[in-house]
């Protein structure tokens, strides 16, 4: 079994308003060669993307570093015109743009460094005409990667502005990391109506909470609530629950903690097990609270752990790991039954037994307790929560065997 992970002291750069790069100008050509591109024709494929650590940390076996993909199978090469003047004169803008387009990839609105969602040329973005194609240019001009989000395409690839192929496998210095556009529009999100503000009132979730943390319903006559998931202010993902806790989530999105962005500056967090949870937590004064997007495991596993590109069920803990990396204290405050206190166990192998508190629920009667932080709330109130948490203690390892 894997080391924990020691507690880390990790200095984050100030955060600076990324200014878009003003387009070069317009380059003259003149047909004289030929070069070659790349095109990936293999569906519902992600690109590889590192193996090795984005940070200057080095840890042990675990590896808690990035996540990596799965390989691709081997690229087919398409040949295409590329006018040029003179090779040594021609702007990697120029080049670039022009092997792009030779693919059908419309990019004058793009800007370098950010993330465009385009018309897929192979797909078209089907019957809707989605905007599905995730399209990055780099901020340097020296590459463009994409991928098709539509399950019925999938096409990816990657160009180089210079002549160099590029093989999936290859390592590269930065995470390539694509997701969905979403909007609320594109989720058909609404505000909450009074039947699911009375819901949540019932659990002593006031509306002000909910619209801090743009808990939304699906348009429609079915209730359907919408929970969510932001980081840095954008919309990433979403989790659905019914009033009757049926639960589902969008495809094709980023794996994060629910409220991440409450985590951003602190180095003291408390993690829950539901997004309701979390919403409680914040009734109780407690800002500095995230939800796991999955819930929790049946059982603890007794194998070692994953190493990053195999630690799928737990993957939102790489996705997340620079915000992980500052924070000393970690209060898991998972439910309590069997599942939850998996959960607390599994978060803590990957966290460090170190940094890890948990609390204690208190009494229902003679022979149960209260299970999570909501009924806590509702039943006892915000203090009686509060006391909870204030009242945790260092983690004690379980045997689970």
């Amino acid at each position: 079994m894997d080391k924990p992970l020691s507690k880390i002291t990790f200095e984050m750069p100030p955060h600076t308003r990324i200014r878009p790069t003003p387009s070069p100008p317009p380059f003259h050509f003149i047909p004289t060669r030929t070069s070659k591109i790349l095109s990936l024709d293999h569906p519902n494929l992600l690109l590889a993307s590192s193996s090795k650590p984005i940070i200057r940390i080095s840890l042990p076996k675990n590896r808690f570093h990035t996540i990596s993909h799965a390989r691709l199978s081997k690229p087919t090469e398409v040949i295409v015109d590329v006018e040029n003047e003179k090779e040594e004169e021609t702007s990697d803008f120029a080049k670039l743009k022009q092997k792009v387009e030779a693919l059908g990839i419309k990019s004058d609105s793009c800007i370098p460094g950010l993330y465009d969602h385009l018309i897929c040329p192979k797909c078209k973005g089907g019957r809707s005409m989605e905007r599905s194609l995730s399209f990055h240019i780099s901020q340097n001009w020296k590459f463009a990667m994409w991928r098709c989000f539509r399950l019925e395409c999938g096409w990816a690839g990657k160009v180089f502005a210079d002549n160099r192929k590029y093989f999936p496998g290859v390592q590269q210095h930065a995470k390539i990391n694509f997701s969905r556009s979403l909007t609320e529009k594109s989720l058909r999100l609404e505000p909450l109506g009074d039947e699911l503000l009375t819901y949540f009132a019932e659990r002593m979730i006031s509306k002000k909470t909910l619209e801090k943390n743009y808990v939304m319903q699906v348009a429609g006559d079915r209730k359907i609530i919408a929970f969510t998931y932001r980081r840095n202010g954008l919309l990433v993902g979403c989790k659905y629950r019914t009033v009757d806790k049926k639960f589902w989530q969008e495809k094709g999105t980023e794996k994060i903690f629910y409220g991440l962005d409450d985590i951003a500056d602190t180095d003291e967090i408390i993690i829950v097990e539901g997004e309701i949870d979390k919403l409680s937590m914040e009734e109780a004064g407690f800002f500095n609270c995230v939800s796991v997007p999955d819930g929790a495991p049946q059982t603890v596993s007794l194998t070692e752990l994953p190493s990053s590109e195999k630690d799928s069920r737990f993957q939102y803990l790489w996705n997340c790991k620079d915000y992980l990396d500052k924070v000393s204290r970690i209060i898991l405050a998972t439910d309590g039954d069997i599942p939850g206190q998996a959960l607390a166990e599994e978060l803590t192998r990957r966290l460090g037994r170190e940094r890890c508190w948990q609390v204690n629920w208190p009494k229902k009667d003679e022979f149960n307790s209260f299970k999570d932080a909501n009924e806590v709330l509702k039943y006892l109130g915000a203090a009686a929560l509060r006391g909870v948490i204030d009242k945790a203690e260092l983690y004690q390892t379980h045997d689970w065997n």
